[in-house]
C-alpha cells in the first residue's frame, strides 16, 4: 500500500501531528509514507520511523497553479492508493486531487468537499480534547482507522546521530560552554505572540551573570531584527543564530541545549519534541489548545479580559505581553538552571 500524506504548513502544527503520523504508521506498518508538503517541513521529518520518503513541494506548496500541475504530474506517476490531507486549505486537497491519491481524506471544510472521496465532517468544540494534537488524531479516528483517541503525554522527534554530531562541533566551535539555553523571540505568526526583545535580554543576561549559561539565539531570517535587538541590549554576549538554521539543523541544534525559553512558536514545539524543558511565554493565544506536549513544561502567563484573541498583532496596548514582568520569567527558567549539574538534559 502506498500512502501520500500532505503536511502542515507551518513548524509548530507540524509537531502537533507527530501523533497522528505515527498513528498512521501503526495502522498500516507495512506501507510506504511519502509525506509531502512545504520544504523545510518536510525537512523535519527526515529519519523519523512513521515516513519512508520525503518530497518537498517547492513552489506549489503555495497553491501556484503551473507548480501545482507540475508537482502533481510527478505524484501520479507513484500511483498512491491512499491520501491523507492534514492541513484545512481548498489547495491542500486541490493538489492531493491533481497527484490522483485513489482515496483522499481530509476535514470537509474551506468549500472543498467534492475534492475528497471520504470528507470527514469538523468536531464541533467540546467533542474532541482542546489540544490541537487532538484535531489530526480525530481526524484518523473519524476516518476508522483509529478505535479511540490515545492519551499524548509527549511529542518525541529522533535527531540523526551524524546531525547531532554536527549541532555539537557547530555550538563548541562558536563557544558555548557548560548549560545552554536556547532562546528563541521571535514567532511567525505574528507580533501579538511576542515577549519585549528588550526583557528577553534582561533574563539572558542573568543566565549568563549568575547562572553561568551559554545563551544561543535562534529565529527564523525574518527574526533577524529581533535576534540584532536582543543582541544589542544585552550586557553580555549571546551566540547569535537567528536566521542562520534550517528547520532540521535547528532540531538537531536545540537537542545539543539543555532548556528552552521562548514564545508560543515552531521552535518551542520542536525544543520540547527533542527533549528539553521548555519555559513558555504565553500572551495572545491559548497554553491548552497549543503548549507543547511534554512534562518538562513551565507556562508564564498573565491572564487578560481580552486573551487569547488569536491575532497577529495587538490593537490596542499588548497587555498579555507587557504585564509579564522579567523576574516571572527569570524565576521559572532559575530552578532548572539551578539543578542543572544533578539532572541537566545534556
Amino acid at each position: 500500500m502506498k500512502i501520500l500524506v500532505r503536511a502542515t504548513n507551518w513548524v509548530g502544527d507540524a509537531v502537533m501531528s507527530i501523533p497522528a503520523l505515527e498513528a498512521l504508521r501503526a495502522r498500516w506498518p507495512e506501507a510506504e509514507i511519502t509525506i509531502a508538503g512545504r520544504d523545510s517541513i518536510v525537512d523535519l521529518y527526515r529519519g523519523q520511523a512513521f515516513v519512508d520518503r520525503l518530497f518537498g513541494l517547492g513552489a506549489a506548496a503555495g497553491g501556484a497553479p503551473a507548480a501545482v500541475e507540475r508537482v502533481a504530474a510527478r505524484l501520479r506517476r507513484e500511483r498512491f492508493d491512499l491520501g491523507l490531507v492534514l492541513p484545512n486549505s481548498f489547495a491542500s486537497a486541490w493538489l492531493m486531487l491533481r497527484a490522483g491519491a485513489r482515496e483522499r481524506v481530509g476535514y470537509s471544510r474551506d468549500a472543498r468537499r467534492w475534492l475528497l472521496t471520504r470528507p470527514i465532517p469538523v468536531p464541533r468544540p467540546g467533542e474532541t480534547p482542546w489540544h490541537e494534537c487532538y484535531y489530526y488524531l480525530e481526524l484518523l479516528r473519524r476516518a476508522e482507522w483509529l478505535s479511540e483517541l490515545p492519551r499524548v503525554e509527549r511529542v518525541r522527534l529522533l535527531i540523526d546521530p551524524e546531525a547531532s554530531a554536527r549541532a555539537e562541533t557547530k555550538l563548541r566551535e562558536l563557544g558555548a560552554r557548560g548549560f545552554r539555553v536556547a532562546l528563541a523571540a521571535g514567532a511567525s505568526y505574528g507580533a501579538a505572540k511576542c515577549w519585549p526583545a528588550e526583557r528577553y535580554a534582561e533574563v539572558a543576561d542573568r543566565l549568563i551573570e549568575r547562572c553561568g549559561a551559554s545563551v544561543v539565539l535562534f529565529g527564523t531570517p525574518a527574526e533577524r531584527e529581533i535576534g540584532q535587538r536582543i543582541a544589542g541590549a544585552m550586557r553580555q554576549k549571546p551566540l547569535n543564530l537567528v536566521g542562520q538554521t534550517g528547520v532540521a539543523e535547528l532540531a538537531a541544534l536545540l537537542d545539543a541545549c539543555n532548556l528552552f525559553v521562548g514564545n508560543d512558536s515552531g521552535a518551542m514545539h520542536v525544543a520540547a519534541a527533542v527533549g528539553l524543558r521548555v519555559v513558555a511565554v504565553f500572551g495572545s493565544t491559548d497554553p491548552d489548545g497549543t503548549a507543547p506536549i511534554t512534562p518538562e513544561l513551565a507556562v508564564v502567563r498573565h491572564r487578560v479580559s481580552c486573551s487569547p484573541c488569536f491575532l497577529r498583532y495587538c490593537p490596542v496596548d499588548h497587555r498579555c505581553m507587557t504585564r509579564i514582568a522579567v523576574d516571572e520569567v527569570y524565576d521559572a527558567v532559575r530552578s532548572w538552571c539551578e539543578g542543572k549539574e544533578a539532572d541537566g538534559k545534556r
